[in-house]
């Protein structure tokens, strides 16, 4: 059993890419991982992925390069233990804003001695080899989602949790925290202000930091910020890019052509 993904961060290879998944279908999880993607994350939280639809998309990223991961839907012991049962190879937890928090799902994510989880894989053994279990512990990554002004004034407290792999940075949620516009103020500086602290406690504490970047001019802005990993994007963007891309190239060369008659 061997994460990709987490062999690349500790080389501290730079330039890597995450896709984000929030469409709820196999065929799109399919299509994108046969993409160079270093990881693809089925979003349960605001994407249209139930427990069901979520195995299936892993079952569907099989066999391609990319390191599964999938965002679960809150801090809830059931539904983190049957996504690392299903599969998953690296979890983010959404709104980890204590220490206490970051603790509780970090032991849901390690057997024991190092945590809490329950035995009991299911389609884990079938992805990554019969001897998934004994090395679970080091090879599936956990990632606390920090986007909220609590967690970042407490962020050196979280991050030191053990077991922690690292910070996923969620802005639209910190600028909601921060008194900001979610979707025009990003490049607020009280915004970047929080991102950097993040970063640097992060980099003091040889954790990893993934920034959440949409749209993808934000991520083209975010390459330069020292991160471990940005996401780029989402499926359903992605498709209606592509489709609006199509539309204009049909549409203006015929707009153009009337023109000329």
């Amino acid at each position: 059993m061997l994460n990709r993904l987490k062999q690349k961060l500790l080389a501290r290879q730079a330039g890597l890419l995450n896709g984000w998944l929030v469409l709820g279908s196999p065929a799109v999880a399919e299509v994108m991982s046969r993409q160079p993607w270093d990881a693809l994350t089925v979003d349960m939280q605001h994407g249209l992925s139930d427990y069901e639809t979520t195995v299936a998309m892993l079952r569907a990223m099989n066999g391609s390069d990319v390191t599964p991961m999938v965002r679960v839907p809150w801090l809830e012991p059931g539904i983190i233990m049957k996504m690392l049962d299903a599969g998953a190879l690296g979890l983010i937890c959404p709104m980890i804003n204590t220490r206490e928090q970051c603790e509780q799902f970090v032991a849901c994510c390690r057997y024991a001695p190092a945590g809490a989880r329950s035995f009991g894989p299911t389609r884990a053994p079938l992805a990554h080899g019969a001897d998934y279990w004994k090395h679970a512990n080091e090879q599936v990554l956990t990632f606390a989602m920090i986007e909220t002004e609590q967690a970042v004034n407490d962020i050196e407290s979280i991050l030191s949790v053990p077991g922690l792999d690292g910070a996923y940075i969620g802005p639209s949620d910190l600028s909601l925290t921060l008194g900001l516009d979610p979707l025009i103020d990003l490049s607020h500086p009280q915004l970047l202000a929080a991102i950097g602290r993040i970063r640097e406690a992060a980099d003091a504490l040889g954790k990893f930091t993934i920034m959440h970047c949409s749209p993808v001019d934000y991520a083209l802005k975010m390459a330069g910020g020292g991160f471990s990993m940005r996401t780029v994007s989402n499926d359903g963007r992605l498709l209606a890019q592509a489709a609006a891309d199509l539309f204009r190239q049909v549409r203006e060369p015929s707009a153009s052509g009337s023109a000329g008659h």
